[in-house]
């Protein structure tokens, strides 16, 4: 197979707007320690809140409470609620093209329960 049509997708993801606009919200708040810290707090949550959640049993209330804490104080602030909402469209737009390539191959991609 000849991977020159993913080098081209790479590129026009490189300079898709969605890509710009996260890579430079991305530069202006990661380089706030605080923040960042934050956000990695916020991301772990989100993943074991998610797997909770996925695997049927009930995410912990302290892990909840303060996963909902930190959300609020993140999208208080206009830069950094940019940032994770250009994230979240990126993140999209990745699934998307995903899906694109695993149908093209035939692959069922699909959790067992929630396609």
């Amino acid at each position: 197979m000849d991977y020159s049509t993913a080098h081209r997708l790479a590129s026009e993801i490189r300079q898709s707007d969605e890509y710009l606009t996260y890579h430079t919200l991305k530069d202006e708040v990661m380089g706030d320690e605080t923040t960042a810290a934050l956000i990695k707090e916020y991301r772990k949550l989100q993943v074991s809140i998610q797997m909770c959640a996925m695997s049927g049993a009930t995410p912990d209330a302290e892990d909840m409470q303060r996963f909902q804490g930190i959300s609020a104080l993140l999208f208080s602030k206009g830069e950094v609620s940019q940032f994770l909402l250009s994230e979240m469209r990126m993140q999209q737009m990745l699934a998307d093209l995903f899906k694109i390539i695993t149908d093209a191959a035939g692959i069922d991609m699909s959790l067992p329960g929630l396609g």
